[in-house]
C-alpha cells in the first residue's frame, strides 16, 4: 500500500505512551520523549541570509523570517552556502554531513559534546563535519534549535528527499537498487544487543549502545554514499528529523532503511513519534537559504 507524502496525509498514526508498539517499529525506535516544557515551535521558513553571519540565540520561541522571494532561486552565484553546506540548484543549502552539536556556555564559549549523549537542558549548536560521530539522541524540537545556533534549520521534508536522491533523483541517491554497505546500513540493533527486547527508557538511551560494533559509523566513513549534490550518509547511519511540527524523520538508521510501511532509501520515512521524542537512533541535519547576494 502506498504511503500518503508527509503533506498529503490526512491521518497521523502516534505511538502514545503506554500503548505497545509492533515489534518491528520497536526495532527501529522506542517509547521516550523530551519533557513538555522543552518544546518549541518550528521556523519552516528560511532563515535571511544576514541572520547567518552570527549565531542566532536560542530562546525558548520560534524563529519566525519572512520567506525569500522566488526571484532569488533563479540563480545562485559560488560561496552562496557556507563551506560546510552544499547549494541544491542554487534553491537552498544542505549540510554537507550528519550534523553534531558543540555546547554553548553561559559566557558564550563552546565545548566539545558527546555524540552519545542526550542534549536535553543544554544550549547547544549545529555544526557538519566530516569524520565526526554524528549527534544521536537529539528530538526534532532540540534539532530545530541547534540549527537555528547557527543561524539554520530544519529541511523541509521536500527539500531532504531532494538532497538525497541527487540529480539523478535516485532511489538510494547513489543508484536506483540498494547496494548493501555502500552507505551504514548493515548494522545490528543495539538494544537487542545488549538488552535483548526490553525497550524503555533506560535501554534506549544508553550511551554506550551507538559506541557498539556494527553500529554508528563516522561521518563521510562510507565514501560512496553520496550522490552528485555532494552530500553523505543521507541514507542510513542515523535517522534524520525534518521540519514537521509533528515529528517526521527520514532516511532510515544503520539497522534498518528498508521496511513495510516506512519507505525504502531516500523514500524512507517514519511519522510515529512526536517531535519532542528521542532515541540511540535520531540524528539530523540542517538547511539554509542561499546567500545570493556574496560569499560567505
Amino acid at each position: 500500500m502506498q504511503r500518503p507524502s508527509v503533506v498529503d496525509r490526512p491521518v497521523r498514526f502516534r505511538a502514545a505512551a503506554g500503548v505497545a508498539l509492533t515489534a518491528l517499529s520497536l526495532l527501529a525506535a522506542g517509547c521516550s520523549a523530551e519533557p513538555p516544557e522543552a518544546r518549541v515551535a518550528f521556523a519552516l521558513e528560511a532563515p535571511s541570509a544576514a541572520a547567518r553571519t552570527t549565531s542566532a540565540p536560542l530562546g525558548a520561541g520560534s524563529v519566525v523570517v519572512r520567506e525569500p522571494s522566488r526571484e532569488r532561486f533563479e540563480s545562485t552565484t559560488e560561496g552562496a552556502c557556507p563551506p560546510d553546506m552544499v547549494t541544491i540548484e542554487g534553491r537552498y543549502c544542505i549540510d554537507r554531513y550528519e550534523a553534531g552539536v558543540v555546547e554553548v556556555m553561559d559566557d558564550g564559549s563552546e565545548q566539545a559534546f558527546s555524540p552519545f549523549g542526550s542534549v536535553t537542558g543544554r544550549r547547544v549548536r549545529a555544526v557538519s563535519r566530516r569524520g565526526v560521530f554524528p549527534q544521536g539522541y537529539i528530538s526534532a524540537h532540540e534539532a530545530q534549535r541547534a540549527c537555528a545556533g547557527s543561524g539554520k534549520r530544519l529541511c523541509k521534508p521536500q527539500e531532504w528527499t531532494k538532497a538525497c536522491r541527487g540529480p539523478e533523483k535516485k532511489q538510494w541517491g547513489y543508484g536506483d537498487r540498494r547496494a548493501p554497505g555502500k552507505c551504514n546500513d548493515r548494522g545490528r540493533n543495539p538494544v537487542v544487543a545488549k538488552f535483548g527486547f526490553r525497550f524503555n527508557w533506560n535501554t534506549m538511551h544508553d550511551p554506550a549502545l551507538n559506541q557498539m560494533g556494527q553500529t554508528l559509523a563516522k561521518t563521510g566513513q562510507n565514501a560512496e554514499c553520496t550522490n552528485g549534490y555532494g552530500v553523505f550518509d543521507m541514507v542510513g547511519n542515523l535517522h534524520e528529523w525534518v521540519a514537521d511540527p509533528e515529528g517526521t524523520f527520514q532516511g532510515g538508521y544503520y539497522a534498518d532503511v528498508s521496511s513495510w510501511g516506512h519507505g525504502e532509501g531516500c523514500g524512507y520515512v517514519t511519522t510515529a513519534h512526536e517531535a519532542r521524542y528521542h532515541d540511540y537512533s535520531t540524528g539530523f541535519r540542517c538547511c539554509a537559504d542561499p546567500n545570493l547576494g556574496g560569499e560567505y
